[in-house]
């Protein structure tokens, strides 16, 4: 039998249809997805797709977090987190209500099992990858029709050997680790490889420090990233009185791998990630003595109470000198820093204790001064998240990030004490009466649904025409995030009424007149079309950057090169995603220029952007055949509406 690795094994232990033996990579994978994961700013139109199936329960053990939207400020915000908690009680889901902690934070902990697979409406739902789960992010509508029992395709990736040797020194954390595994993959060209974490290093990391960096395994564009279930993992289960979900998972002697990337735990030491996108990752201790002006200590990557007793060590009889918050990662966390004495520190020093949720990681609060400077541990520092556009923020770790608030400036942590930091341990809280657990199926059909005025249905979307016959709305360059297609911050409020979601927020941070030239071409009865460069839709999950341009008439996006989710989110709303066939062609295409394409021939894959002036310009389907059908009806929704029409 051939000896496989761990996610290989994970991979055939959830394929669909009970599959024996795992394709060639690059080759089509059907994944049968035991859990489910939304939060609350993608999880009601999530939600309201789900509806619109009409499937009696969900199939999966689904769990509905609120953790994004909860300033709730005005009654937008409080109306959705109802809406999803009645949706949670009719149709069979755990609901964890604002306060209780981030979707990543409270999924480790209570829900997560070495073994199975969740796929969540949020990118960083790899977190999961440190309990030895298959986790993936998708598209809302993706979640939802596997919660609906439907299988999830992929394309099997490389596996990708990172290789851990030595052990971390004091001061230098996991968050440490993915900035340089991230140093040497890129943010960039890992699309259709997962990363496999193995060697003797493995033991120096617990199950909280490999979440970390299974997290923002996502800011290298992998498909997931996976760590073996071993004693550590049991440990971990046991302290959270979930002995009974372990399993072993370990590679069989002699497994392969694509390729090696080989990382020296001794060798690393504090790293900074530099504003913006991680653009290069470097030691702290080059930038030492930089004036700083706010501090945020939080985010699903790295609030954990390891990480935050270690914070609680280095504030100890000391007081800080800028602006600095801490956001616990889950309401167990912070009843646990209380029991250990650590929140008395962090008041003591003169710290904003924040509530358990994203909060400044998505620019919910706290955000920076004009053209200041923040250290966070966040896992993505694109241009105005912070909700400051003129701010710059710097990540680092939780030890790092501690000491630069300490000193006002960038600080090596390591100068700030001698020896190891050693923090003290307190039991875990484990309290799983804080959730709403799912009623019984006789119960939850007497549910009635509770919907507020700005909660709008997903709009009907019609089928993509013959023939495509438009302009170029924007001409982009690469890296083209989600952030600047639908940005979060102050417009999360807006998600639930995509209408007005796309008209106040789409392309906002990158063109103001965006949303209103676009409405304008499709009320003509014309088609937008935007070009851009590489990496075009990497960062978050959130399918309203596939919604919202949809709804503005966009039905074709042309680019060097497209991030996975994104991708597939496009052609859940019926956008064409395609690639140009001879990458120099986009500096040719001017924005505003007239254009038409022949959609006859997706099946070819081969297709011409006829463009006036410049005559035809070679483009090809970046998105799978399997999608065809999907973006002719429309949509994921139309063509599933269609389906049940026929059956």
């Amino acid at each position: 039998m051939t000896a496989l690795n761990v996610a290989q094994k994970i991979l055939l232990a959830n394929a669909a249809g009970g599959l024996k033996q795992l394709p060639a990579a690059g080759q089509p994978l059907e994944i049968q997805f035991t859990h489910t994961l939304y939060q609350d700013a993608t999880g009601t139109a999530a939600a309201l797709a789900f509806e619109k199936m009409g499937v009696d329960r969900v199939k999966t053990t689904s769990v509905i977090v609120v953790d994004h939207k909860t300033l709730q400020v005005g009654y937008i915000d409080g109306d959705d987190h109802r809406y999803l908690e009645t949706f949670s009680k009719k149709y069979g889901c755990w609901f964890s209500r604002s306060g209780l902690g981030i979707c990543h934070s409270v999924f480790l902990e209570d829900f997560a099992v070495p073994g199975k697979s969740v796929i969540g409406s949020d990118s960083h739902t790899t977190n999961a990858g440190g309990m030895g789960m298959l986790a993936m992010g998708a598209g809302g509508t993706d979640v939802s029709f596997a919660m609906a029992g439907t299988s999830y395709k992929i394309e099997m990736p490389q596996v990708v050997q990172v290789n851990l040797t030595g052990a971390l020194h004091p001061g230098v954390l996991a968050k440490d680790v993915i900035l340089n595994v991230l140093k040497v993959i890129g943010i960039k060209g890992n699309k259709g490889i997962c990363l496999e974490y193995t060697g003797p290093g493995l033991k120096s990391l617990n199950v909280t420090d490999r979440a970390t960096i299974c997290n923002m395994g996502t800011e290298g564009g992998v498909a997931f990233s996976i760590f073996p279930s071993d004693e550590i993992t049991k440990a971990y289960l046991e302290g959270r009185k979930r002995a009974k979900d372990y399993q072993p998972l370990a590679a069989d002697a002699g497994a392969t791998y694509s390729r090696t990337v080989e990382i020296d735990l001794s060798a690393l030491e504090p790293t900074i990630a530099l504003y913006p996108r991680l653009k290069g990752m470097e030691p702290v201790s080059k930038h030492a003595g930089a004036p700083i002006d706010a501090v945020f200590i939080g985010s699903c990557t790295n609030s954990n109470y390891e990480n935050l007793a270690r914070v609680g060590e280095l504030l100890r009889g000391k007081k800080v000198k800028v602006d600095t918050a801490i956001a616990p990662g889950s309401q167990a966390i912070a009843r646990q820093l209380a029991a250990a004495g650590y929140l008395e520190i962090f008041y003591a020093a003169g710290v904003r204790v924040m509530e358990n949720a994203c909060s400044a990681c998505i620019g919910q609060g706290f955000s920076p001064p004009s053209n200041g400077v923040m250290l966070s541990t966040a896992n993505r520092n694109f241009e105005g998240r912070s909700g400051t556009e003129t701010a710059k923020v710097h990540l680092v770790s939780p030890v790092t990030a501690i000491a630069g608030a300490i000193t006002g400036v960038i600080t090596d942590p390591r100068t700030l004490f001698s020896g190891d930091l050693k923090i003290k341990y307190v039991p875990p809280v484990v309290d799983m009466d804080s959730y709403v657990a799912p009623l019984p199926p006789a119960e939850a059909a007497k549910v009635a649904m509770r919907y507020g005025p700005d909660i709008a249905p997903l709009p009907t979307l019609d089928p993509l025409p013959a023939k495509l016959s438009g302009e170029v709305l924007l001409k982009l360059g690469n890296e083209i995030t989600t952030d600047h297609i639908q940005p979060a911050g102050k417009y999360l409020s807006l998600r639930s009424n995509a209408d007005e979601y796309a008209k106040q927020a789409t392309f906002v941070q990158v063109d103001k007149t965006f949303s209103t030239r676009a409405a304008a071409v499709r009320d003509a009865g014309k088609h937008g079309f935007i070009v851009a460069g590489d990496g075009y839709g990497m960062g978050s999950s959130r399918e309203h950057a596939g919604l919202c341009p949809r709804i503005l008439g966009v039905r074709a996006i042309v680019a060097k090169g497209f991030e996975r989710i994104h991708l597939a989110n496009l052609a859940n709303f019926g956008i064409l995603g395609l690639v140009f066939e001879n990458p120099a062609d986009l500096e040719r295409i001017q924005q505003g220029a007239k254009v038409s394409l022949d959609t006859s021939g997706l099946e070819s894959g081969q297709l011409k952007l006829v463009v006036d002036g410049l005559g035809d310009i070679p483009v090809k389907l970046a998105q799978g055949k399997e999608d065809i059908p999907m973006i002719r009806a429309g949509g994921a929704l139309s063509l599933f509406a269609s389906q049940q029409k026929a059956a």
